[in-house]
């Protein structure tokens, strides 16, 4: 469901609703009461977060990973790959 940006023409008041896309658009600000509430377009924002999102889609500072910190088992044996440890793999 999308979460859609309204304000209200009487007071001012910015106001987000979460709606189903066929839901009526609101129309009474929940802030002066009056029917003076008009939907804002803006940009649909999102954020693809948990396990199964690449580590480095919203790094930020020493953040690596925003599903938490959960790292892979060390191998033991040193490079058996052949590839020098230059990979992801290492």
């Amino acid at each position: 469901m999308p979460i859609y940006e309204y304000q209200c023409n009487a007071c001012g008041h910015e106001h987000e609703a979460l709606q189903k896309l066929g839901a009526e658009p609101l129309v009474i600000c929940p802030a002066c009461n009056e029917a003076e509430l008009k939907k804002k377009i803006s940009a649909a924002g999102f954020r693809l977060k948990g396990s199964g999102w690449y580590e480095t889609d919203f790094k930020s500072g020493n953040k690596k990973n925003v599903a938490g910190e959960s790292k892979a088992p060390e191998k033991s044996g040193g490079n058996s790959g052949g590839c020098g440890g230059s990979c992801a793999c290492h």
